[in-house]
């Protein structure tokens, strides 16, 4: 599960080259929005060279397209998995597994009619996990902002979806202050509470914030490895810790996916 995915612009050749060293769990070069159209043919061309030497994900243009088909003729056999942009029908993963049928998939929902067909697009075959699109997502709702209060119901909703269709938890969409770390991390630590598994960032300063929040903390380890021991001592009966804290099946269960996170 990764916790940071920074993009970095698929027609800017120097960042495809240096992105990679800021620590970023996963790297998605862009051939979506960052990418003016007049640029589309000079980033697909500079993104399949970075894709040689380096591991990355890649966002394309949105499926169905005439620069989505090209997104995927160029880079399909080097990336690492395909972030899909605008997905409202599970046609449209259909449609690029055809073209790309080996590579996990990133469904990005960024729309009403997305949001309501999610689970049926989580459950389509290929898809690694969700993404949320919280700037598209406000413009098709109509609504000035796409904050935590605002977006509530939607985020909420793909994080429900994600472990029905039993695949990864979603991915917290990107926070467009890049000067405000405190907002940073108070907005990640709220998609984290709420079950998202990790967040995007448009740039490098961000990255080690996202990947603090979204990692087990110290305090988090050391509950872990209480609650386990007390319930292996128990052999899996309901029992307690020495600070009164209740742990049955449950809790152990939280407790098992903390270990292994931070393993």
């Amino acid at each position: 599960m990764a916790r940071s995915w920074l993009f970095a612009p698929g027609h800017i050749e120097k960042l495809l080259k240096d992105v990679s060293r800021v620590g970023a769990d996963e790297v998605l070069f862009d051939l979506e929005d960052s990418v003016p159209p007049h640029m589309k043919d000079r980033a697909r061309v500079y993104v399949t060279e970075a894709l040689t030497s380096k591991q990355a994900w890649v966002r394309v243009n949105r499926p169905r397209t005439e620069d989505c088909s090209r997104d995927l003729a160029a880079v399909g056999g080097l990336a690492v998995g395909l972030r899909i942009p605008k997905v409202e029908s599970p046609e449209d993963i259909q449609w690029v597994r055809r073209r790309a049928p080996t590579l996990p998939l990133t469904a990005t929902i960024e729309s009403a009619l997305g949001l309501v067909r999610a689970l049926e697009i989580a459950s389509s075959e290929g898809i690694f996990n969700l993404a949320f699109g919280g700037a598209d997502f406000a413009a098709d709702l109509g609504i000035d902002d796409a904050g935590d209060e605002e977006t509530l119901y939607g985020r909420s909703h793909l994080v429900i979806v994600s472990r029905a269709a039993a695949i990864e938890p979603p991915c917290d969409g990107a926070y467009t202050k890049l000067n405000d770390d405190e907002g940073l991390r108070r907005v990640s630590q709220r998609a984290r509470r709420l079950g998202f598994g990790g967040k995007s960032s448009i740039h490098p300063r961000q990255v080690p914030i996202i990947n603090e929040v979204f990692a087990p903390s110290r305090a988090d380890r050391e509950w872990a490895a209480r609650v386990l021991a007390a319930y292996e001592s128990s052999r899996g009966a309901a029992t307690k810790l020495d600070d009164g804290t209740f742990v049955d099946t449950a809790v152990a269960q939280r407790a098992r996916r903390i270990a292994a996170f931070a393993g």
